[in-house]
């Protein structure tokens, strides 16, 4: 779920933000997912209370979990964190940028105070380090003797932080 602005992205300020479009994300999103033998809805909306409305309805809809990038609102809207907050839904939050790297107005996040856990500053990779997250702490079912990272043709997981050189 990506919040006011993300609908930019590629041509919104690509030096913080990256040159990825939001069509490119969400295809690689819906991708990532498909490997993972799970299902990725994406939405976008620039308005608070389509976001809530959108958080209260994954839940009703029993999604595993929400992967949520509020944008600005992480840090203003009381009614997002509230909403986070009135669902058993699992929220992961991500960010693009690293917020607490960006100043003391952004380095605070109501949101982020009422979800299960923060992904941010990593571009893109942010988004499917949050989804690698939600998988982890959901039990999102399997499909009978399918292990969907291991499927002919399927690549291996992949992790920002499995490739690290040795020193």
């Amino acid at each position: 779920m990506h919040g006011p602005s993300l609908n930019l992205l590629g041509t919104r300020e690509p030096a913080i933000y990256g040159t990825k479009t939001l069509a490119q994300i969400d295809a690689m999103l819906v991708a990532y997912g498909r490997e993972r033998g799970v299902e990725i809805v994406t939405y976008q909306s620039n308005h608070e209370g389509d976001l809530i409305d959108r958080i209260h309805a994954a839940a009703a809809e029993k999604c595993h979990a929400i992967v949520l990038n509020p944008g600005a609102y992480s840090h203003t809207s009381m009614a997002i964190a509230d909403a986070i907050r009135s669902v058993a839904t699992p929220v992961v939050e991500v960010h693009l940028s690293n917020i607490f790297a960006r100043g003391p107005e952004r380095a605070r996040s109501l949101t982020a105070a009422e979800s299960r856990g923060l992904v941010s500053g990593f571009g893109h990779e942010s988004y499917l380090l949050g989804i690698e997250a939600a998988l982890r702490i959901t039990r999102v079912p399997k499909r009978r003797g399918e292990n969907p990272s291991r499927r002919r043709g399927a690549k291996k997981p992949s992790s920002a932080l499995a490739r690290r050189p040795r020193s």
